[in-house]
């Protein structure tokens, strides 16, 4: 069984989130847990909250980050950023939505590679750190382990494609049809990239 961390904090972006969570949950040998660093409720930006248990150093497999209004204020708090960090050295895959990648950005697991983010939040988020190779026309972007995408919905499409990797093509083509989404298989085609 392999077991993903999500990692919640206040103002999360919830399609952030539960996009993915919902594509995850189709995978029996995946265990999701709702992780946050004090553990009980997170607020959600939206308004919403959701439980979650404390984090530990125990190793995993998969840390989902996902982005939201709350990163705006994360990237400059240290405390948060070094659990971070200690987070992603204890995972084998990182898969981050939208602004999520801010985050990464700020623990220097993203230097010299290649990376995505909001197209809405891109100037903002590419200031953060300049040694990262980031993509502006991009649905997700995977510099392995670590896996971004763009705005919002690309985490649906960003987890499809990791599944495609890890599971099979027609596992991920299944979930997608399961969800009745029209999944966007080709990461390089990026609908919202500015022109």
């Amino acid at each position: 069984m392999k077991k993903c961390k999500v990692l919640l904090f206040n103002d999360f972006e919830t399609l952030d989130v539960f996009g993915p969570v919902e594509v995850l949950a189709y995978i029996k040998d995946i265990d999701v847990e709702l992780s946050s660093i004090t553990g009980g409720l997170i607020k959600a930006y939206q308004g919403y909250e959701v439980k979650t248990t404390k984090l530990d150093n125990s190793p995993f497999d998969i840390l989902l980050v996902p982005g939201g209004q709350g990163t705006r204020q994360l990237v400059d708090d240290s405390a948060f950023l070094a659990m971070l960090d200690k987070q992603i050295e204890l995972s084998e895959f990182v898969l981050s939505v939208c602004t999520g990648a801010a985050l990464l950005a700020k623990t220097n697991w993203l230097d010299n590679k290649a990376a995505t983010t909001n197209k809405q939040a891109f100037k903002w988020v590419s200031a953060l750190n300049s040694t990262v190779l980031w993509r502006r026309r991009a649905r997700w972007v995977v510099d392995s382990p670590i896996y971004t995408s763009s705005g919002v919905s690309a985490g649906i499409d960003m987890t499809l494609g990791f599944i495609a990797e890890q599971y099979g093509y027609n596992i991920a083509k299944e979930i997608a049809n399961s969800i009745e989404y029209i999944w966007n298989e080709d990461a390089e085609q990026d609908f919202f990239a500015v022109k």
